[in-house]
């Protein structure tokens, strides 16, 4: 069933009074989270997704990892970190190309809404719906598991940044992948075998040591490998990052990597993002 939303710039506001940019902002970001919310299938798929995997590993591996970490402490941070990569890079880059051939983002250039309230529009939905995903996600995994959070304010914010710019990067890249999408229906095809080879070879799945030492190396290219091992400081002990490949969880090293691929992913996005459905001949 297909929905449609009128842009920001299209809603009514009082006579000779002229909505701020940050009123079309929050205008943009509602009428996205209530379009998100009206399909029941991506609701489902990416709310559900990090919560059924979290359970599946839980009662699969319910011993501990070693220095008395258990496997549902290790492998809540690549749940976390998958879960936000599934609301950001994969929902827009599947979720863009449909709106690009269903014409709604060729009408919305065509509004005097300036351009990038659409993007903002988008942020504060992958937030707001992030944030709710991973509060869910906790509350499972501390009443079912006995899930230990960070008990520091410090480790709170290394979370907070952590995911931040995590986020951040992921959303820049699944706007940037949409253009790869020739039409609706490709989308998928795109950006779902990207995702999936990325949670394998990351840490999510798996535990990242475990991993052969070349895909340890290609998946330190890119952002979701970081995430899991910044979260890894947060939610493991200080001792366990002598585990870790770089003989400890390398904050410094987490943040410049994830700040990096914002710029990467801007600079995609500016050079690459299509309003139009390119059509063949």
């Amino acid at each position: 069933m297909t929905t449609t939303t009128k842009p920001a710039s299209a809603v009514a506001a009082p006579r000779g009074q002229r909505p701020n940019a940050g009123a079309l902002a929050l205008r943009q970001g509602r009428l996205e989270i209530t379009q998100f919310l009206r399909s029941r299938e991506s609701v489902v798929f990416t709310m559900g997704f990090p919560i059924i995997m979290i359970l599946i590993f839980a009662s699969i591996f319910s011993g501990e990892i070693g220095g008395g970490v258990k496997y549902t402490q290790y492998f809540i941070t690549g749940m976390i970190a998958t879960g936000l990569m599934t609301v950001s890079f994969q929902n827009l880059g599947i979720w863009i190309p449909i709106e690009r051939d269903r014409g709604v983002l060729k009408r919305y250039r065509g509004t005097p809404m300036p351009k990038w309230v659409w993007f903002a529009g988008k942020v504060i939905m992958v937030v707001a719906i992030g944030i709710a995903e991973t509060a869910l996600l906790l509350a499972v995994a501390v009443a079912l598991f006995d899930l230990d959070l960070p008990g520091t304010a410090g480790k709170w914010l290394t979370f907070g940044w952590v995911a931040g710019l995590g986020v951040t990067a992921c959303t820049l890249c699944g706007i940037a992948i949409s253009s790869l999408a020739r039409t609706a229906r490709s989308g998928s095809a795109v950006v779902t075998p990207v995702a999936l080879v990325l949670q394998f070879i990351s840490g999510v799945f798996f535990v990242f040591t475990d991993l052969p030492t070349w895909m340890q190396q290609v998946a330190a290219l890119f952002p979701l490998k970081w995430m899991c091992q910044g979260l890894r400081s947060v939610f493991l002990p200080d001792g366990f990052g002598a585990q870790e490949p770089g003989g400890s969880f390398e904050l410094g090293r987490v943040a410049l990597v994830l700040a990096l691929w914002c710029v990467i992913g801007v600079v995609l996005c500016l050079t690459t993002f299509r309003w139009t459905t390119k059509r063949d001949g």
